[in-house]
């Protein structure tokens, strides 16, 4: 009698991981799983812990996960840039912003791909694809900073404003960014951001803050005029101390839970060419977040992850 194929081997396989320093607590490894189950794949996604390694162990790791048998890697702080020189090849979203979280190897070749910038526009989309973008501000010129930037300079905005606490860094993301938008676009301090707040039709936290190490808020959203929209990149918690205080005036709001599914869902879809369900992923990601929060009594917040 021939045995019957088990259901394993009749199930697509595929195995991937994310790479960088404190992703063991990472939700993207049970969100990548549950859309693999979705699909009917054996899926796998594990965190490989590696601190800041430097460029030749972080070669031998892209060197050992394809002779594993891996199909990609995400990446995470701190490796976003140094791993992008040991690439093959970048999208145009990685080689803009100068920064990859997401590789896919091609036989022999590994392909960089920045879904922090596709992952955040697609969320943008849906939130404010109909809201007034006169002025727009980012607050934070960092790595989040930049993806967020690159994923509005490519939007319909007038005026899109940069601030940092260091004024250089701001006017110098500016200036990488301003061929992709004909509008215009300039760097500023956090000194000046009353006087921009007052005028602008909505503003971006993408900074740390409302994560549980960085409590508070980078702005006053009082500081807003009266229909102004504010988004969020943190997600952990979903309702941060900045998106309270916004819908307690009344103004509309995002939080980091879109872009956070937006990277993800677009990471999947590089690493297996199957279209994501974003909705169930959106409801996944909520209920991982809860039940996080529900079985680690006082985490209110980010426990030091960026969205990879």
């Amino acid at each position: 009698m021939t045995a019957a194929p088990s259901l394993r081997a009749s199930r697509r396989a595929v195995l991937v991981g994310l790479i960088g320093q404190g992703v063991t607590p990472s939700l993207t490894p049970p969100m990548h799983e549950l859309e693999g189950a979705r699909h009917g794949m054996h899926y796998v996604y594990r965190t490989i812990e590696t601190g800041r390694c430097s460029p030749e162990n972080l070669a031998q790791l892209l060197w050992a996960a394809r002779t594993m048998g891996f199909d990609g890697l995400n990446v995470t702080h701190p490796l976003k840039q140094a791993i992008v020189p040991l690439l093959d090849e970048l999208d145009t979203s990685a080689c803009r912003v100068g920064a990859c979280n997401t590789v896919v190897f091609d036989g022999e070749r590994a392909i960089g791909h920045n879904t922090d910038v596709t992952g955040f526009g697609s969320a943008f989309d849906v939130s404010f694809g109909d809201s007034p973008r006169e002025r727009v501000v980012i607050v934070g010129a960092g790595g989040a900073g930049s993806a967020v930037a690159n994923a509005l300079a490519e939007r319909d905005i007038a005026e899109l404003v940069l601030v940092d606490v260091a004024r250089d860094r701001a006017q110098e993301l500016a200036e990488q960014v301003a061929a992709l938008t004909r509008g215009s676009v300039r760097g500023a301090s956090t000194d000046a951001l009353p006087e921009l707040l007052a005028e602008a039709d909505g503003v971006v936290n993408a900074t740390p803050f409302g994560m549980a190490a960085h409590p508070g808020m980078a702005f006053d959203p009082v500081l807003l005029p009266e229909g102004a929209w504010v988004g969020d990149i943190v997600y952990r918690p979903t309702d941060t101390a900045l998106l309270m205080a916004a819908r307690a005036r009344g103004l509309k709001t995002m939080s980091g839970l879109g872009m956070a599914m937006g990277q993800a869902a677009d990471a999947f879809e590089i690493f297996t060419g199957e279209p994501a369900d974003r909705d169930a992923m959106t409801q996944d990601l909520k209920e991982l977040v809860v039940a996080e929060a529900a079985s680690t009594p006082g985490m209110t917040g980010n426990r030091g992850e960026e969205h990879p």
